[in-house]
Protein backbone atom coordinates (compact mmCIF):
# COMPACT_ATOMS: atom_id res chain seq x y z
CA UNK A 1 0.00 0.00 0.00
CA UNK A 2 0.99 3.75 -1.09
CA UNK A 3 2.94 5.12 2.28
CA UNK A 4 0.46 8.54 1.89
CA UNK A 5 -2.41 6.38 1.67
CA UNK A 6 -1.47 4.04 4.26
CA UNK A 7 -0.53 7.33 6.91
CA UNK A 8 -3.94 8.69 5.93
CA UNK A 9 -6.18 5.97 6.89
CA UNK A 10 -4.35 5.04 10.06
CA UNK A 11 -4.63 9.00 10.91
CA UNK A 12 -8.30 9.02 9.85
CA UNK A 13 -8.92 5.70 12.01
CA UNK A 14 -7.20 7.61 15.09
CA UNK A 15 -9.21 11.19 14.91
CA UNK A 16 -12.43 9.03 14.34
CA UNK A 17 -11.84 6.96 16.98
CA UNK A 18 -10.47 10.14 19.32
CA UNK A 19 -13.73 12.30 18.38
CA UNK A 20 -16.16 8.76 18.78
CA UNK A 21 -15.04 8.33 22.56
CA UNK A 22 -15.01 12.04 23.72
CA UNK A 23 -18.15 12.89 22.38
CA UNK A 24 -20.19 9.00 22.89
CA UNK A 25 -19.77 9.97 26.55
CA UNK A 26 -17.12 10.39 29.77
CA UNK A 27 -16.70 7.13 30.39
CA UNK A 28 -15.64 6.48 26.62
CA UNK A 29 -13.70 8.92 26.75
CA UNK A 30 -12.01 8.03 29.88
CA UNK A 31 -11.50 4.25 29.06
CA UNK A 32 -9.97 4.57 25.85
CA UNK A 33 -6.94 7.16 27.34
CA UNK A 34 -6.69 4.37 29.92
CA UNK A 35 -5.59 2.29 26.93
CA UNK A 36 -3.82 4.77 25.11
CA UNK A 37 -2.02 4.88 28.69
CA UNK A 38 -1.37 1.26 28.66
CA UNK A 39 0.19 1.17 25.37
CA UNK A 40 1.95 4.89 26.09
CA UNK A 41 3.42 2.96 29.25
CA UNK A 42 4.66 0.08 26.70
CA UNK A 43 6.51 1.76 24.36
CA UNK A 44 8.23 4.08 27.48
CA UNK A 45 9.48 0.81 28.43
CA UNK A 46 10.31 -0.27 25.43
CA UNK A 47 12.27 2.91 24.80
CA UNK A 48 14.03 3.02 28.72
CA UNK A 49 14.64 -0.23 28.57
CA UNK A 50 11.96 -0.68 32.19
CA UNK A 51 9.98 -3.19 33.35
CA UNK A 52 6.68 -3.31 31.30
CA UNK A 53 4.12 -5.40 33.93
CA UNK A 54 4.99 -3.74 36.86
CA UNK A 55 5.10 -0.44 34.94
CA UNK A 56 1.40 -0.79 33.36
CA UNK A 57 -0.36 -1.86 36.91
CA UNK A 58 1.49 0.92 38.29
CA UNK A 59 -0.02 3.22 35.87
CA UNK A 60 -3.44 1.75 34.94
CA UNK A 61 -3.81 1.53 39.05
CA UNK A 62 -2.66 5.06 39.45
CA UNK A 63 -4.99 6.51 36.91
CA UNK A 64 -8.16 4.60 38.05
CA UNK A 65 -7.80 5.41 41.47
CA UNK A 66 -7.33 8.96 40.55
CA UNK A 67 -9.80 9.65 38.40
CA UNK A 68 -12.35 7.28 40.67
CA UNK A 69 -11.61 9.84 43.28
CA UNK A 70 -11.76 12.83 41.43
CA UNK A 71 -14.59 12.36 39.03
CA UNK A 72 -16.93 9.92 40.72
CA UNK A 73 -16.22 11.54 43.99
CA UNK A 74 -19.81 10.37 46.18
CA UNK A 75 -19.26 6.79 45.01
CA UNK A 76 -15.64 6.82 46.50
CA UNK A 77 -15.96 9.10 49.63
CA UNK A 78 -18.47 6.90 50.54
CA UNK A 79 -16.11 3.51 50.00
CA UNK A 80 -13.40 5.17 51.80
CA UNK A 81 -15.28 6.33 54.75
CA UNK A 82 -17.21 3.26 55.27
CA UNK A 83 -14.34 0.81 54.47
CA UNK A 84 -10.97 2.69 55.51
CA UNK A 85 -12.26 5.84 57.63
CA UNK A 86 -10.77 7.83 54.87
CA UNK A 87 -11.61 11.58 53.74
CA UNK A 88 -10.91 12.71 50.45
CA UNK A 89 -9.71 16.35 49.77
CA UNK A 90 -10.07 16.54 45.57
CA UNK A 91 -8.42 20.15 45.63
CA UNK A 92 -5.41 19.54 47.56
CA UNK A 93 -5.10 16.16 45.96
CA UNK A 94 -5.26 17.98 42.89
CA UNK A 95 -2.58 19.97 43.94
CA UNK A 96 0.09 17.87 45.11
CA UNK A 97 -0.29 16.02 41.38
CA UNK A 98 0.18 18.83 40.08
CA UNK A 99 3.29 19.92 41.91
CA UNK A 100 4.74 16.53 41.30
CA UNK A 101 4.10 16.57 37.42
CA UNK A 102 5.56 19.82 37.08
CA UNK A 103 8.83 18.88 39.13
CA UNK A 104 9.28 16.37 36.47
CA UNK A 105 8.38 18.18 34.25
CA UNK A 106 11.47 20.49 34.76
CA UNK A 107 13.55 17.67 35.07
CA UNK A 108 12.50 16.31 31.78
CA UNK A 109 13.34 20.22 30.25
CA UNK A 110 16.64 19.93 31.47
CA UNK A 111 17.05 16.47 30.23
CA UNK A 112 17.14 17.80 26.95
CA UNK A 113 20.19 19.87 27.33
CA UNK A 114 22.13 17.02 28.95
CA UNK A 115 24.55 16.07 25.95
CA UNK A 116 26.65 13.96 27.83
CA UNK A 117 23.84 11.76 29.05
CA UNK A 118 23.35 8.88 27.00
CA UNK A 119 22.12 6.99 30.21
CA UNK A 120 19.43 7.18 32.07
CA UNK A 121 19.45 6.33 35.68
CA UNK A 122 17.03 3.67 37.27
CA UNK A 123 15.58 6.34 39.67
CA UNK A 124 15.05 9.07 36.90
CA UNK A 125 13.05 6.22 34.48
CA UNK A 126 10.06 5.73 37.00
CA UNK A 127 10.08 9.41 37.95
CA UNK A 128 9.26 9.91 33.93
CA UNK A 129 6.91 7.44 34.20
CA UNK A 130 5.39 9.12 37.30
CA UNK A 131 5.19 12.62 35.94
CA UNK A 132 5.62 12.29 31.87
CA UNK A 133 3.51 9.52 31.57
CA UNK A 134 0.78 8.26 33.90
CA UNK A 135 -0.27 11.93 35.57
CA UNK A 136 -0.03 13.61 32.41
CA UNK A 137 -3.08 11.60 31.22
CA UNK A 138 -5.02 12.24 34.49
CA UNK A 139 -4.48 15.63 33.64
CA UNK A 140 -6.28 15.33 29.96
CA UNK A 141 -9.19 13.85 32.17
CA UNK A 142 -8.92 16.42 34.41
CA UNK A 143 -9.26 19.61 32.05
CA UNK A 144 -11.84 17.74 29.96
CA UNK A 145 -14.09 18.75 33.00
CA UNK A 146 -13.45 22.32 32.89
CA UNK A 147 -15.29 24.63 35.59
CA UNK A 148 -18.02 21.77 36.64
CA UNK A 149 -18.91 18.87 34.54
CA UNK A 150 -17.85 16.62 31.53
CA UNK A 151 -17.30 19.39 28.56
CA UNK A 152 -16.10 18.03 25.37
CA UNK A 153 -15.70 20.63 23.52
CA UNK A 154 -12.17 21.92 26.09
CA UNK A 155 -10.77 18.83 25.04
CA UNK A 156 -11.95 18.52 20.82
CA UNK A 157 -10.79 22.57 21.07
CA UNK A 158 -7.34 21.07 22.54
CA UNK A 159 -6.61 18.83 19.85
CA UNK A 160 -7.80 21.49 17.30
CA UNK A 161 -5.16 23.50 18.78
CA UNK A 162 -1.88 20.69 18.99
CA UNK A 163 -3.31 19.63 15.31
CA UNK A 164 -2.98 23.12 13.85
CA UNK A 165 -0.16 24.09 15.53
CA UNK A 166 1.88 20.85 13.98
CA UNK A 167 0.60 21.31 10.86
CA UNK A 168 1.46 24.66 10.01
CA UNK A 169 4.85 24.39 11.61
CA UNK A 170 5.46 21.99 9.43
CA UNK A 171 4.63 23.63 6.70
CA UNK A 172 5.87 27.18 7.45
CA UNK A 173 9.43 25.34 8.37
CA UNK A 174 9.27 23.62 4.79
CA UNK A 175 8.56 26.96 3.10
CA UNK A 176 10.55 29.22 4.76
CA UNK A 177 12.33 27.52 7.45
CA UNK A 178 16.10 28.18 7.83
CA UNK A 179 17.05 28.52 11.20
CA UNK A 180 17.14 25.25 13.59
CA UNK A 181 15.26 25.49 16.64
CA UNK A 182 16.94 22.56 17.95
CA UNK A 183 18.80 20.71 15.42
CA UNK A 184 20.75 18.25 17.70
CA UNK A 185 17.31 16.16 18.68
CA UNK A 186 15.50 17.28 16.09
CA UNK A 187 17.17 18.76 12.56
CA UNK A 188 14.05 19.40 10.99
CA UNK A 189 12.25 21.59 13.19
CA UNK A 190 12.85 25.40 12.90
CA UNK A 191 12.38 28.92 13.97
CA UNK A 192 10.18 30.26 11.31
CA UNK A 193 8.27 26.75 11.47
CA UNK A 194 7.43 27.42 15.74
CA UNK A 195 6.32 31.09 14.84
CA UNK A 196 4.09 30.01 11.93
CA UNK A 197 2.64 27.28 14.53
CA UNK A 198 2.08 29.62 17.34
CA UNK A 199 0.42 32.23 15.06
CA UNK A 200 -1.83 30.15 13.34
CA UNK A 201 -2.62 27.94 16.87
CA UNK A 202 -3.47 31.62 18.09
CA UNK A 203 -5.95 32.23 14.86
CA UNK A 204 -7.30 29.05 15.61
CA UNK A 205 -7.54 29.76 19.47
CA UNK A 206 -9.87 32.81 18.02
CA UNK A 207 -12.28 30.93 16.20
CA UNK A 208 -12.81 28.09 18.43
CA UNK A 209 -13.17 30.71 21.06
CA UNK A 210 -15.73 32.53 19.01
CA UNK A 211 -17.68 29.88 17.12
CA UNK A 212 -17.52 26.79 19.05
CA UNK A 213 -17.39 27.35 22.38
CA UNK A 214 -19.61 30.06 22.22
CA UNK A 215 -19.74 31.83 25.82
CA UNK A 216 -22.27 34.39 27.06
CA UNK A 217 -21.90 37.84 25.39
CA UNK A 218 -20.44 39.25 28.38
CA UNK A 219 -17.65 36.43 28.95
CA UNK A 220 -16.89 36.44 25.28
CA UNK A 221 -13.58 38.70 25.23
CA UNK A 222 -12.30 36.88 27.89
CA UNK A 223 -12.80 33.43 26.49
CA UNK A 224 -11.14 34.57 23.32
CA UNK A 225 -7.92 35.83 25.64
CA UNK A 226 -7.76 32.36 26.86
CA UNK A 227 -8.45 30.53 24.35
CA UNK A 228 -5.24 32.57 22.92
CA UNK A 229 -3.31 31.66 25.84
CA UNK A 230 -3.89 28.10 25.86
CA UNK A 231 -3.05 28.54 22.13
CA UNK A 232 0.26 30.13 23.13
CA UNK A 233 0.98 27.06 25.42
CA UNK A 234 0.42 24.73 23.30
CA UNK A 235 2.78 25.84 21.12
CA UNK A 236 5.74 26.17 23.43
CA UNK A 237 4.85 23.33 25.80
CA UNK A 238 3.82 21.31 22.57
CA UNK A 239 6.74 21.62 21.25
CA UNK A 240 8.80 21.18 24.28
CA UNK A 241 6.85 17.99 25.18
CA UNK A 242 7.62 16.79 21.37
CA UNK A 243 11.50 17.67 21.56
CA UNK A 244 11.60 15.83 24.70
CA UNK A 245 10.08 12.21 23.25
CA UNK A 246 12.30 12.93 20.72
CA UNK A 247 15.43 12.67 22.66
CA UNK A 248 14.54 9.38 24.25
CA UNK A 249 13.80 8.45 20.97
CA UNK A 250 17.66 9.88 19.87
CA UNK A 251 18.97 7.82 23.12
CA UNK A 252 16.90 4.47 22.70
CA UNK A 253 18.22 4.60 18.47
CA UNK A 254 15.08 4.68 16.98
CA UNK A 255 12.58 6.57 14.70
CA UNK A 256 9.14 5.98 16.37
CA UNK A 257 7.87 5.04 19.61
CA UNK A 258 6.28 2.42 18.52
CA UNK A 259 4.38 0.95 14.99
CA UNK A 260 0.49 0.56 16.25
CA UNK A 261 -0.87 3.12 13.97
CA UNK A 262 1.00 2.70 10.10
CA UNK A 263 2.77 5.43 9.18
CA UNK A 264 2.61 7.52 12.78
CA UNK A 265 4.79 5.42 14.50
CA UNK A 266 3.37 5.02 18.14
CA UNK A 267 0.79 6.30 20.68
CA UNK A 268 3.43 8.54 22.32
CA UNK A 269 4.03 9.53 19.12
CA UNK A 270 1.06 11.17 18.35
CA UNK A 271 0.30 12.14 22.37
CA UNK A 272 3.66 13.34 22.76
CA UNK A 273 2.48 17.39 22.81
CA UNK A 274 -0.74 16.63 24.53
CA UNK A 275 0.67 15.26 27.90
CA UNK A 276 3.33 17.56 28.06
CA UNK A 277 0.77 20.39 27.83
CA UNK A 278 -1.78 19.10 29.61
CA UNK A 279 -0.52 19.63 33.38
CA UNK A 280 0.39 23.39 32.28
CA UNK A 281 -3.39 24.14 30.99
CA UNK A 282 -4.56 22.57 34.32
CA UNK A 283 -2.26 24.60 36.10
CA UNK A 284 -3.29 27.61 34.22
CA UNK A 285 -6.97 26.64 34.82
CA UNK A 286 -5.91 26.34 38.89
CA UNK A 287 -4.46 30.36 38.24
CA UNK A 288 -7.49 31.32 36.53
CA UNK A 289 -9.88 30.27 39.48
CA UNK A 290 -7.78 31.93 42.16
CA UNK A 291 -7.39 35.05 40.64
CA UNK A 292 -10.73 34.99 39.34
Amino acid sequence: MNETLKRTISGAVYIALLLTSILFSTESFIILFGIFLIIAIYEFCNLVNLGKVFSIIFGILLYTVIILVSHYNKQTTAFFNDTLNLNTNIQQLDLILLAVTIVISIKCILFLFYDSVQKISISSKYLYLLGYITLPFVFIVKISFGANDYNPKIIIGLFILIWTNDTFAYLVGKSIGKHKLFERISPKKTIEGFLGGTLFASFAGFLISKFYIQPNPEFSNKSILIWMIIALIVSIFGTTGDLIESKFKRIAGVKDSGAIMPGHGGVLDRLDSVIFVAPVIFLFYQILYYVS
